[in-house]
Order: structure tokens, then sequence, then C-alpha cells
């Protein structure tokens, strides 16, 4: 991607002084997973950009955001943008201010309505969210309780070095994944799953998950479309593997566990690239309704 003259987002938050102590733990283990999910939790987490809590709807990572979201806790967040240090800070910023810029112009455009822009924490090794307290190897989340995104850019090493998913393109749209947990969030639409999950069984409520994170990996490349000008050659291929490298099965397979697909709550790696493409294509959020699909 080219940057350069990219503006910096100002909602950067720099949390990597704290190690987050205190505040409410997650509570991992209050949920039910299918035995392909509990054998892959750790490796999804990790991938996925996702609290494992995620799955069973704590926060939303490359994950949902479903029932048990407590009370919005302490953040202890300075009230003055950091000084970022480095081009790794200065790129993630960058990518957020990419965001803000097409989702203003998105929401003013396509809904009428101001676009409401979140916070993106940065942390080392753990903190303390509105959603309690997270660790890095839960990767990059967000918390609807407190409407922020949560990065330790360490992920983004794993994602290059381990998973075999290169690139700054990568890179960006995971954060743009996340941003497009944010704009579910605003608009209602975590609220209607959450609601919906919690009236219905572990399958159907990882069905339900399936589609909201399809539909996240679709408002990624919603804001590719419209940032078309800064990709460069090779950049959407980075994107693509990113997507196929993370997809629920691909990830079962790796992690040598029986593919399982009640277990699914983020999609295929086929679906993954296919609703990252809809929207890179579309430019449209309404080409991302996942909810109303009969094939994803």
């Amino acid at each position: 991607m080219n940057l350069d003259d990219e503006q910096e987002s100002s909602n950067i938050v720099d949390r990597r002084g704290e190690r987050g102590g205190g505040g409410m733990r997650l509570p991992i283990g209050g949920g039910k997973l299918g035995i392909g999910g509990m054998i892959v939790v750790g490796v999804i987490a990790l991938l996925l950009g996702q609290n494992p809590l995620a799955m069973i709807g704590m926060v939303e990572g490359a994950g949902v955001g479903g029932p048990g979201v407590g009370q919005p806790q302490e953040a202890n967040a300075p009230s003055a943008p950091p000084a970022l240090d480095g081009a790794h800070d200065r790129f993630i910023a960058k990518v957020l201010g990419s965001t803000e810029r097409t989702w203003d112009a998105v929401f003013r455009d396509q809904l009428g309505k101001p676009y409401p822009q979140p916070k993106l924490n940065l942390f080392e090794g753990g903190v303390n969210s509105g959603c309690g307290q997270a660790d890095s190897g839960m990767g990059p989340f967000y918390c609807p309780a407190d409407q922020q995104v949560y990065l330790d850019a360490s992920f983004f090493d794993d994602l290059s070095r381990r998973f075999g998913a290169p690139g700054d393109f990568a890179a960006a749209y995971v954060i743009a994944h996340e941003v497009g947990h944010h704009i579910q969030t605003v608009l209602g639409i975590s609220a209607e799953v959450q609601k919906a999950r919690r009236a219905s069984g572990p399958a159907e409520g990882n069905a339900l998950s399936v589609r909201q994170e399809l539909q996240a990996d679709c408002l990624a490349g919603v804001w590719a479309h419209h940032n078309r000008d800064l990709l460069e050659p090779g950049d959407i291929e980075e994107g693509l593997r990113a997507a196929e490298a993370i997809g629920d099965d691909t990830l079962q397979k790796k992690a040598g566990a029986r593919v399982n697909p009640e277990s699914f709550t983020h999609g295929t790696s086929a679906q993954r690239m296919r609703w990252l493409q809809a929207g890179l294509q579309s430019g449209q959020m309404n080409s991302c309704d996942t909810f109303a699909a009969r094939r994803l």
C-alpha cells in the first residue's frame, strides 16, 4: 500500500505501558464450543484477531460479540494522542485514518448519517478493555461495550511468519475487519445477532457468528474498494491470502482436527475470500447483507 499522503488518525490510544492488571477478567470456560472448536480455539484466536471469548460471545475480534458482554470497565486511557513510535505505528495510524475518511464518506453518501469514529488501543502483553482483561495471545479484537478496537501489533509478525500471510495490505485488512465490527455495532446489527444467539442453540449460534464475520470481511472489502488508489500490485492477493489463511476449515486442518462445519464461527477460507471480494468489487454496503444471502 502507498500510504505516504494518508493522514494519520488521532484516535490512537497508546496503552503499551500498561500490563492489563485489575479490572474484570474475561471468564474462560463460560461458553459451549464444539469439539473441533475446542481443539483449535487458541489457533483461531491468534489468526482471526479474536479473543477466545469471542467464541462464546464476549468480544468481537474476527469473531462475534454475543451474550455476556459486561458493563464497560475503566480504560484509564490517556486523553491526548500518543507520540507514535516509528513506521509500524504510523502505518497503523494511517490505515485507521483511511478507514475514517472512507466511512465518513460512505455513511454520508449511502446512509445519510455521520460515522462515529472508534478509538484504536495499542497494547503489549495485556490490556483492560470495556469487555474485561485480555492478553496479546487473543489477537486483535473489537469490544462492543466500549466501542473500541484493541491491537497488539506483534500479531502481524505471527500472521506473516507463522501463517504465511505477509504484506501491508494483509495487516490493513485485519484492521479494516475490526472496524467492520464497529460499523455493525453502531448500526445495531451486533445487538440483533446477540439477541438471536441467546435464543438459539450452539449450531445456530455459530451459524449466525459466521454470517456476522463474513459481513465484517465484506465491509473491509468496501473500505478497500474506496482506497484502490492506495493499492499497489499484489496487495489484493495479499488480502485474499490472509482471508484464506484464517478460514475455519483451514485452521482446523492445520491443527490436525477433523473439519467440523457445525463448529465454524468465522467461515471457510473460500467464504472469507468471496465476501472480501464482494465488498471490494461493489464498494456498496448493501452488497454485504450476509444475513439474507442464501449462499455464503
